[in-house]
């Protein structure tokens, strides 16, 4: 569906994007993160076709887009993160000349305008000036318009700025909605709303991608949380040779040791639920006492810190 290869994007001396490539499966939900100055909202620009790479490629459906902007373009509906308006006009007004923009037929742009109003839930403002709507409702009209054309491919970005928590909600009950006929990218600085509706996360650190996974994956690594009192030198070995036992990290510092006297490790297993009875036996055999034994469980935030912290290094 999207097809990015080796993407690089300069500013004078600023490499904002640096060798970038990854694909996109059709009706996925993938979540764009990064710190600002990432190189996100370049990717998404280059994406769009509104700019151009320095090197690279970018296929969206088959069609190279250097080739093919506009034929790319009318394929794809747009959020950008400042949701650019046109203040003096009203919201109706607004989606009927976005319609004319995006080349939707004369005949075929009431009942889009329509839908789009529609689903955004903005019937109640339709004939208000934009100037005069609330920064929640300006964001709905900014979705409206970049679903009017009922677009293959959606770039959101920030899509929830300015919601309150029941239009956060029904924004995620609309990407839910989308994506049974299109593949959607959602940049946001909110990582609970990647949790909430994205399949997948591409994480930028300084112009390049530093992660790229599912998250399922991500939220349920094998690995087991192991907490004793002996050091590393002592636990380690024996840890280790338990069949299921793949590898074993101490996560503390150098010396192993936390404030409360405890050791922690992590073990490395393709299977926690059935590794932890193996170790609670061997700890019992050895005579050890067993303070926590658990499956890892990672939110996006962490996981976010530890790529960050991970790339600086």
């Amino acid at each position: 569906m999207i097809e990015v290869r080796r993407l690089t994007r300069s500013y004078g001396d600023l490499k904002a994007v640096d060798d970038v490539s990854f694909d996109i499966g059709r009706s996925e939900v993938v979540g764009l993160l990064g710190h600002n100055g990432a190189g996100k909202t370049t990717v998404m620009k280059m994406l769009t076709g509104y700019l151009e790479p320095d090197a690279g490629a970018i296929r969206i459906e088959g069609l190279d887009i250097r080739a093919q902007r506009r034929k790319v373009q009318q394929r794809i509906g747009y959020l950008a993160e400042n949701c650019p308006l046109y203040p003096e006009m009203t919201v109706i007004d607004y989606l009927d000349y976005q319609a004319t923009l995006h080349g939707v037929p004369e005949s075929e742009r009431p009942a889009a305008i329509r839908a789009a109003i529609e689903r955004t839930e903005l019937a109640p403002k339709a004939d208000q000036v934009i100037a005069t709507l609330s920064r929640g409702y300006r964001q709905r009209v900014g979705v409206a318009q970049a679903i009017l054309h009922q677009p293959t491919v959606l770039i959101l970005d920030e899509p929830t700025n300015g919601l309150d928590p029941s239009q956060i909600q029904h924004v995620r009950t609309l990407i839910r909605e989308l994506t049974e006929h299109a593949t959607l990218i959602l940049s946001t600085h909110i990582l609970q709303e990647v949790e909430a509706v994205c399949d997948r996360v591409l994480i930028m650190h300084a112009g390049r991608l530093a992660l790229d996974s599912d998250l399922a994956a991500l939220s349920n690594p094998n690995r087991l949380l192991v907490s004793l009192e002996q050091a590393p030198t002592q636990a380690a070995p024996m840890l280790m040779a338990l069949d299921p036992v793949t590898a074993v990290e101490p996560l503390e510092s150098p010396d192993g040791e936390s404030p409360d006297g405890r050791y922690r490790y992590a073990l490395d297993t393709a299977d926690p639920a059935a590794t932890a009875p193996v170790v609670a036996r061997a700890v019992s055999t050895a005579g050890w006492d067993l303070y926590r034994l658990q499956p890892e469980v990672r939110d996006l935030e962490t996981l976010f810190g530890a790529v960050s912290r991970h790339q600086e290094a």
